[in-house]
């Protein structure tokens, strides 16, 4: 059985498919490797970010995205927000954000 891919909200996944062209285009081969081999796909494509989140790493001709993830039970990833970086850390509001989510998603599938 396949992974599935799955969304906090469908304006999280307007925003991801919404992506530059390139950084879109290895979001969607990335996520099918996902589908297919299990969300740890090894760096430099994804990375733990400890609690049971994770990101996405995303490198294309118009820049670098990140897409925050987490795994629950039944082969199932959920994106929770993603993000074009402009600077080498990860701002703390956008981990913020995925946080915040991740704690909710984990709420509701407990």
């Amino acid at each position: 059985m396949d992974y599935r891919i799955e969304y906090y909200s469908p304006v999280v996944q307007e925003e991801i498919l919404a992506l530059p062209d390139s950084l879109a285009a290895r979001y969607i081969v990335l996520t099918r490797r996902m589908q297919a081999l299990g969300p740890n796909l090894g760096e430099p494509h994804t990375k733990a970010f400890g609690q049971g989140l994770f990101e996405l790493r995303l490198k294309g001709a118009e820049g670098i995205a990140r897409v925050f993830y987490c795994c629950l039970i039944g082969k199932r990833i959920v994106m929770l927000h993603s993000f074009v970086k402009k600077s080498r850390k990860t701002p703390s509001v956008e981990l913020g954000i995925a946080m915040d989510r991740l704690k909710e998603v984990k709420r509701e599938n407990a």
